[in-house]
């Protein structure tokens, strides 16, 4: 029986952000930095990669680490943050993993016969003279890599950040750092040594005013593909929790910008604005890929009130006649081709929207530990690599979580139960409108043990979201739902 997909689609446990897809042969790779929950900075992991069957998106596989930082010789044996990678296969039919290690201000790249790797050290990007690609004045600063081999053959390279602290950029500009532009040079066919010029992408936050790209600007994140014949790039803008797309005629440019795909926080659709985010916010990346006829967007979500605890998410997008992408939301359902079924239960930690009475905040600390009105995704157990018991904490009055989408179809869910523990005491009210009367109110009153609540519900039929919404005293963690027809009760 084919399983459902969910968002996130890697298992609870699992933090791999900045997620890079691809196809290769029957089986979609992702291609990640990969975050520890509880850690203290972005990235601190080794490299991992996991995989699924193209035909079973619901069904991923641990392929095992593929790259750790003590193989690159300038890390000299210590284990160092690996950044945002990306993998490519070369002319010679060999995959190329290329990365940064911590702030090293150049590309290190590893090889592999296959995509699931063991990967080992290959070179770092350089000039023709033998100077690493990122030391020399002019340069970009070697940042969240992306490689592409393009249908002729020739091979580019497009990297680059343009943050908007001023320390930052001075530390950056000190190194001879490009930070105005996001940047692409064409590499030789070793994979490793700049061929020619340093063409600029999209302008970052200073450049990008009075041009289309205002607002939007570059701040990092490359990722290329070609579709159709142009060539799209993904990137993370100045606003942090979005990816936006620009498109060219050719791989260096100029650049057109294309608009927004996705908000972590639905920032940009009808009625979402900075203001009433749907999601907690912070900063995002990921890439395109098309699975059987289907393009898809990856990106990643925030987690465990931190900012580098952060899972990856992915959702269908269409490119229309005219190359358009249209912003898609955030939903539970991303690679399940179509809504989940309305029966069975649910894990809380599925939830794509989140907020409490007082709204959302964004994550730009290593932790937000103070802010103990609002609900966040968390996990307990000893061992916190493999126990992935995720759930939502501390919700308290007025808190809501929303799921989107389930097939009603058949209108048969007469019963929602919930299973929560705490210290509230109060309804759980479960809307597929928040504008509406809820569909059922559920009474809880909690302890410190997980216990089961059930309510009736009026009749929901269709495709609907679920938002279960708090009403009460204290704080209820959240860990599963199920919805139940008269026949399982």
């Amino acid at each position: 029986m084919k399983k459902q997909a969910f968002n996130p689609y890697l298992p609870s446990y699992e933090y791999v952000p900045d997620g890079e897809p691809y196809v290769f042969g029957d089986r979609v790779y992702v291609f990640g930095s990969h975050d520890a929950f509880g850690g203290d900075d972005f990235c601190v992991n080794d490299y991992v990669c996991w995989s699924a069957p193209v035909e079973e998106l619901g069904d991923w596989k641990y392929e095992g680490v593929i790259f750790r930082s003590t193989q690159d010789p300038r890390m000299e044996g210590k284990h160092m943050p690996m950044n945002a990678p990306d993998v490519c296969q070369g002319p010679d039919g060999r995959f190329y993993l290329y990365l940064q290690v911590s702030m090293q201000t150049v590309t290190t790249v590893a090889v592999a016969d296959q995509p699931q790797g063991p990967y080992e050290f290959y070179g770092h990007v350089k000039h023709k003279n033998g100077t690493l690609f990122g030391k020399k004045r002019g340069d970009a600063y070697s940042f969240d890599p992306s490689v592409m081999v393009d249908d002729d053959g020739r091979i580019y390279m497009y990297t680059g950040s343009c943050p908007d602290s001023k320390r930052m950029r001075n530390l950056m500009k000190l190194g001879g750092g490009q930070v105005d532009y996001g940047s692409v040079v064409e590499l030789e066919q070793d994979m490793l040594t700049v061929k020619g010029k340093l063409y600029h992408t999209v302008p970052g936050i200073f450049k990008a005013k009075g041009t289309p790209f205002e607002r939007h600007g570059f701040y990092e994140a490359s990722s290329i593909r070609k579709i159709n014949g142009g060539y799209y790039l993904v990137y993370s803008s100045e606003v942090s929790h979005d990816l936006c797309y620009a498109t060219s005629e050719t791989p260096t440019g100029p650049w057109t910008y294309g608009g927004i795909i996705v908000s972590i926080g639905d920032i940009g659709l009808p009625g979402v604005t900075e203001e009433n985010p749907r999601n907690f916010t912070g900063n995002t990346h990921g890439g395109m890929v098309c699975i059987r006829g289907q393009w898809y967007i990856f990106y990643h979500r925030q987690t465990n009130q931190q900012m580098c605890a952060r899972q990856g998410c992915a959702e269908p997008i269409e490119i229309d006649a005219d190359g358009r992408i249209a912003q898609v939301e955030v939903t539970s359902c991303g690679l399940n081709g179509g809504p989940l079924k309305a029966e069975g239960s649910y894990e809380a930690r599925i939830a794509c929207n989140l907020w409490g009475k007082k709204g959302t905040f964004k994550y730009s600390q290593p932790h937000h530990s103070e802010m103990t009105e609002y609900p966040y995704f968390t996990q307990s157990g000893e061992d916190r690599e493999s126990d992935g018991d995720q759930y939502i904490a501390k919700m308290q009055d007025g808190a809501v979580a929303g799921f989107k989408y389930f097939d009603f179809a058949d209108g048969k869910v007469s019963e929602i139960n919930v299973t929560l523990r705490g210290n509230g005491t109060g309804t759980m009210k479960v809307y597929t409108d928040l504008e509406k009367e809820p569909v059922a109110s559920i009474a809880v009153e909690t302890g410190e043990e997980w216990k089961t609540f059930a309510g009736k519900t009026e009749k929901i039929s269709g495709v609907q979201p679920l938002y279960f919404r708090y009403e009460g005293s204290g704080a209820v963690d959240f860990t599963e739902f199920s919805l139940l027809s008269d026949s399982e009760m």
